[in-house]
């Protein structure tokens, strides 16, 4: 048996394998990925492979659960504080994950399946395209702003009436015109993009159940029940409902010794678009749900200064009633009364 770590890069790849023993049985480097597998493929069997999570590393760990008995995937997040060293380089690197490997201790992540990466990846295409059109609006306004112009119906400058009048609008230089007509062009283009992204995404998200049981949930959309659905998978992965929270960093950073016990702002680790939902959703469920906004109260003490922590610490709290819901496949049920 062999344990081969390998230290992946776009231009390189290093590879160090041990034997059974803990010792260095070889280490290579390749430059490519069909040169990584013919020289998997000329190491004796079995084989367990570790390599740190990045870019790609779906493909990765599907090519090489063809040629390995057992595949880890390594969160980088973890391994810094492993691999903290004056002397670091990929050789050693590879090496590191190799004995990481042997011993047992590989902090791995989930590996989802290829079609949830592929769901995921245009959830978070949507949210891009979304702030993108958003920094294009701003940027109208910000040009009406310059030029002391008041739209006749701010709420409504994005409707048809209010895009007609942005058009017909006369400037004093034609180079602020053409400023107008470039960003109106990207909020025209972007909108289109993002009708074809939402229905597909509509098409999809239809056939899932836990969707279904997220979207009972007041407040809670189809976009934010289908961020939440790809991103959690398989509910059984999480050991508890107080992992949700670290996953998708919505806890705070923490600096504890003795006595001290020092609290900072949230994480911000996992996927900032799910994050950015959910506090959306908060915003509405406060409005609909007497459970949450009953939530909200509790955590803000009356303090209008607590109202963005209490915001976060709700988000928390939907996120764990969302994974209950997943696991236990029940609807939403109200707990205040109304």
């Amino acid at each position: 048996m062999l344990y081969v770590g390998l230290d992946i890069h776009c231009k390189s790849i290093a590879i160090c394998a041990l034997d059974e023993n803990g010792k260095v049985y070889g280490r290579w480097t390749v430059r490519q990925l069909d040169q990584l597998m013919r020289r998997l493929g000329q190491l004796p069997r079995p084989l367990h492979i570790c390599f740190e999570a990045s870019t790609g590393y779906g493909v990765y760990f599907e090519m090489l659960t063809e040629v390995a008995e057992h595949v880890a995937v390594a969160h980088p997040g973890q391994l810094r504080w492993i691999f903290r060293s004056k002397q670091k380089n990929d050789r050693r690197d590879a090496e590191k994950l190799a004995k990481l490997l042997y011993l047992g201790e590989v902090p791995c992540v989930h590996v989802p399946s290829p079609e949830v990466r592929a769901w995921r990846e245009l959830i978070t295409f949507r949210h891009r395209l979304v702030e993108k059109r958003t920094r294009a609006k701003n940027g109208i306004r910000g040009l009406l702003r310059s030029l002391v112009i008041r739209p006749p119906q701010p709420a409504g400058l994005w409707t048809r009436r209010g895009i007609a009048w942005l058009k017909q609008l006369t400037f004093g230089h034609r180079l602020y015109a053409l400023r107008r007509d470039v960003l109106l062009e990207q909020i025209e283009n972007l909108t289109r993009q993002l009708s074809r992204v939402e229905a597909e995404l509509a098409r999809y998200s239809s056939a899932s159940v836990a969707v279904t049981l997220l979207r009972s949930i007041p407040g809670v959309g189809l976009r934010t029940a289908e961020a939440v659905a790809a991103f959690i998978d398989d509910p059984r992965r999480f050991r508890d409902a107080k992992c949700l929270g670290a996953y998708f960093g919505l806890v705070p950073k923490q600096d504890q010794s003795s006595q001290t016990n020092r609290l900072g702002h949230i994480t911000r680790e996992g996927s900032a678009t799910v994050r950015h939902l959910l506090t959306e959703a908060v915003w509405q469920a406060v409005r609909r749900s007497p459970t949450v906004k009953a939530c909200l109260k509790r955590i803000q003490r009356d303090d209008p200064g607590r109202r963005k922590i209490a915001i976060v610490a709700t988000a928390h709290y939907l996120i764990r009633v969302m994974w209950a819901m997943l696991k236990k496949q029940t609807t939403w049920c109200e707990t205040e009364a109304t």
